[in-house]
């Protein structure tokens, strides 16, 4: 049987992605997707092999042939005076092959983390790790420099690491207001399919993750900051459509998105947690506060953010997603009071 280019492709995706997860019975869960034979399965399997695309292990088990590349740059080479130098240098030539958006992503991205380390962390060292299979491209950025949360807690006088932290997830935060719009970082997690900044032993993600998933990232001994980015290599994704989500028609920044699970490592329960995350949000017109993952919320904390918060500046629209019975419990009875 014969398919078209594009079922063919949907097919060796989905076959990659059983490998990529350690599928026992690969055939049978591509044969009954697709409601194809197996022997279809087992010649799709083989031309992989072939093509080097993916590798046998053992009878019926495979794994992805991964490339893997590792640059270092250094600042006192003058290496570090061009977020481009660094593209061109090790990047674009592990881009060349994929698709247009999926570049013009890779682009903005790897530029805005190299600018970062080449204006705020004071590193001499940079060392740019890629891995690059079928499926997806993982990049890492690494520097010896300072520390982005210790950088931003010490420049606005945070109390706690974690009060940068939470900065970030709002955006429009920088250290250099002349230089730098503080988007950066904020545009790319949104971009990536999975994102972390790993420094003096947090991490900042977007993603919702279990602590498993973060195991081997957070082990890193990292001396100054590590970015972590991924992105498939088939994703529909366009850079512009990511911008137009949070910004206004005239293309400002308005909106931006705040997940309590990332910040707190329990549920928030105090007046002070929540004037933690009202800290310039000011800078918004609106603001989705997201309880995914969050069991429950303490009075004093849903009083300050949604009522107090709310009543002084009604023109900013605080929007709760993702809660489930007892969080919404809370939400109703403080937004309810008379």
């Amino acid at each position: 049987m014969r398919f078209d280019q594009d079922k063919k492709i949907s097919i060796i995706i989905y076959l990659l992605e059983k490998i990529d997860q350690g599928d026992s019975s690969i055939s049978k869960a591509v044969s009954d997707n697709f409601c194809i034979n197996q022997n279809t399965v087992h010649r799709y399997i083989n031309e992989l092999v072939e093509h080097d695309v993916i590798r046998r292990m053992k009878r019926n088990q495979y794994e992805l042939v991964r490339q893997v590349y590792d640059y270092h740059l250094k600042r006192s080479s003058g290496e570090l005076l061009s977020d481009m130098y660094a593209y061109d240098t090790c990047l674009s030539q592990h881009m060349k092959h994929l698709p247009a958006n999926v570049q013009d992503i890779w682009t903005y991205a790897f530029s805005e983390m190299i600018n970062n380390v080449m204006d705020h962390s004071n590193a001499e060292n940079l060392t740019i790790h890629i891995e690059q299979d079928y499926l997806k491209t993982t990049v890492m950025v690494e520097d010896d420099g300072i520390g982005i949360f210790k950088k931003i807690q010490d420049h606005f006088h945070f109390g706690t690491i974690e009060d940068a932290i939470c900065e970030l997830f709002k955006g429009k935060l920088t250290t250099d207001t002349k230089n730098h719009s503080g988007e950066g970082i904020f545009f790319t997690s949104k971009m990536m399919d999975n994102f972390y900044i790993i420094s003096g032993g947090k991490i900042f993600t977007i993603n919702k993750y279990d602590s498993s998933a973060t195991k081997d990232i957070a082990a890193r001994e990292t001396v100054g900051t590590c970015v972590f980015m991924s992105l498939s290599n088939f994703t529909h994704k366009e850079s512009r459509e990511v911008f137009d989500l949070y910004a206004d028609p005239d293309g400002g920044f308005v909106k931006t998105t705040i997940p309590m699970k990332n910040i707190f490592d329990s549920s928030p329960v105090s007046r002070s947690q929540a004037k933690r995350v009202c800290n310039r949000l000011e800078r918004f017109q609106e603001v989705d506060i997201d309880f995914d993952g969050v069991k429950w919320m303490g009075q004093g904390f849903a009083h300050q953010l949604f009522v107090v918060f709310a009543n002084e500046h009604p023109e900013i629209k605080l929007v709760p997603t993702g809660m489930n019975d007892d969080v919404r419990k809370m939400y109703t009875h403080v937004t309810t009071e008379i």
